[in-house]
C-alpha cells in the first residue's frame, strides 16, 4: 500500500508538472505581469482627469467592472449570483448559501476551463502549422553551412526565419541565390503569427522575380502595409542574398536588430544599412550593401529575443556579449556556433521567465565551392 506521504509527493509532482517552487514563482509573476498590464491600461483610461477623491473606491470598482465585462453575459450572471449567495450567507443567512455560491463559481470555472482547452488545442495547430511553414533542416550548398532555430515565448511565435535557393538575378540558367531572411512582426501569439504567415507567402512569390534586392524590400513593404493594422502590426527583417560562388553578399536590413558578421579573423561587423521596418510606410524606398565574404566568414542573424533576453535582476544579454562569444569562436561549424551562442544566452537568463521569441540563423561562408580552404 502507498504511503502517505508518497501520495503526497506524487499528488504535488501532478498539481505543478515537475515545477520547482522557484519556477512555479517566476511563472507567478510573469502571469500576474501579464495581468497588470492588461487592466492597467483600462483602468488609466476610465480613471483618467478624475478628482482624487475616493480614489481608491472607484479604483476597485473600475477593477471589478474591467473583470465582469470579459465574461460573456450568462457567465457574468453566474458570478453575480454566486456573489449575492456568499453575500447573503454573510449577513447571517441560512448555511446552504455557502454550497451554492461554490457550486455556482465551480460551474462558472468549468465554463472557463473549457473556453481554455478549446484555445489551447485551436494554439497546438497552430503551432503545427507554422512548424510546416519554415524549414525543419537548411539547404545543401556547396560552400555554405546553414544552422537555424527559434524558440517561441508563446505557443505560437511572431518570429520568422528561411534559408533557401531561388533563381539568379539574370532569371533562369544564371547561379542561383541563397536567400536568407529572418523576421520578427510587433507583438506575439495568433495575431503576429497569421502576419507572418502572410509575410513568408508574400516573400516567397516575390524572391521568384529577377528584381533587385531593394526593390524586393520595398514591395514586401507596401504587402505589409496592407496587413499592418494601420502600422500596429509592423514586421522587422533582415533579407539577404548570397551568391555562393563568389561569396557576394547583398542585405537589407527593415528596422531589425544588426546581424553580426563575425570575419574569419575574430572581427565583428554590425550590418545595419537599410530603411524603417516593413508595414510603416507604404512608399519607402530601401537602401542594401554588398560586401564579399571570405572562407571562414559567420553571418549570424538573430531577433531581439536574443540580445533582450533578461537575467533575473533584469539585466539584458545585449549585443556587447554576443560579439564576446563570437570572438571566442574557433573551428566551430554553423550548428557548434548556433550551440555556443544559444547556451550562453540560456546560461545568462538562469531562471528569469522568458518575455520574447529567439529566433538566430548562422551561415558559415566555407568557400569550397572555389577550392579554397575554409578558415576559422
Amino acid at each position: 500500500m502507498t504511503r502517505l506521504p508518497d501520495r503526497i509527493a506524487a499528488f504535488w509532482r501532478r498539481l505543478t508538472e515537475g515545477l520547482t517552487l522557484q519556477e512555479l514563482w517566476f511563472q507567478f509573476r510573469k502571469e500576474t505581469g501579464t495581468s497588470y498590464r492588461l487592466y492597467s491600461r483600462e483602468l488609466a483610461t476610465k480613471l483618467k482627469d478624475q478628482p482624487r477623491r475616493n480614489r481608491q473606491l472607484r479604483l476597485a470598482g473600475a477593477l471589478f467592472w474591467a473583470m465582469i465585462l470579459k465574461l460573456s453575459p450568462t457567465r457574468r450572471l453566474f458570478l453575480l449570483a454566486a456573489l449575492a449567495l456568499l453575500t447573503a450567507r454573510m449577513m447571517g443567512g441560512p448555511p446552504w448559501l455557502t454550497a451554492a455560491g461554490a457550486f455556482a463559481l465551480l460551474a462558472l470555472l468549468a465554463l472557463e476551463l473549457v473556453d481554455r482547452v478549446a484555445l489551447k488545442r485551436d494554439l497546438e495547430i497552430a503551432r503545427e502549422i507554422q512548424k510546416w511553414l519554415v524549414p525543419q533542416s537548411p539547404p545543401s550548398v556547396p560552400g555554405v553551412d546553414i544552422a537555424f532555430t527559434t524558440r517561441p515565448a508563446n505557443t505560437v511565435a511572431g518570429d520568422f526565419y528561411d534559408a533557401f535557393l531561388c533563381p539568379g538575378p539574370l532569371g533562369e540558367g544564371s547561379p542561383a541565390r541563397l536567400v536568407l531572411v529572418v523576421a520578427d512582426v510587433a507583438g506575439k501569439g495568433m495575431p503576429a503569427a497569421l502576419i507572418m504567415a502572410t509575410f513568408q507567402s508574400s516573400l516567397k512569390t516575390l524572391v521568384q522575380k529577377p528584381i533587385p534586392l531593394p526593390e524586393l524590400v520595398s514591395r514586401l513593404c507596401r504587402y505589409c502595409c496592407e496587413h499592418s493594422l494601420e502600422g500596429l502590426r509592423f514586421t522587422t527583417a533582415v533579407i539577404a542574398e548570397l551568391d555562393p560562388l563568389t561569396g557576394a553578399l547583398a542585405y537589407v536590413n527593415a528596422g531589425h536588430n544588426p546581424p553580426a558578421l563575425r570575419r574569419a579573423d575574430g572581427t565583428i561587423e554590425w550590418l545595419a544599412t537599410g530603411g524603417l521596418p516593413l508595414g510603416v510606410q507604404a512608399s519607402l524606398a530601401y537602401e542594401s550593401a554588398a560586401l564579399i565574404l571570405r572562407p571562414g566568414d559567420r553571418l549570424v542573424i538573430f531577433s531581439d529575443g536574443v540580445v533582450e533576453a533578461q537575467d533575473p535582476r533584469g539585466q539584458e544579454y545585449g549585443d556587447a556579449r554576443l560579439a564576446e562569444v563570437l570572438k571566442g569562436i574557433r573551428g566551430e561549424d554553423a550548428a557548434g556556433t548556433l550551440d555556443r551562442l544559444l547556451s550562453s544566452v540560456e546560461s545568462f537568463v538562469a531562471t528569469a521567465p522568458r518575455s520574447d521569441d529567439i529566433t538566430c540563423l548562422v551561415m558559415r561562408y566555407t568557400g569550397s565551392v572555389r577550392g579554397e580552404e575554409p578558415a576559422a
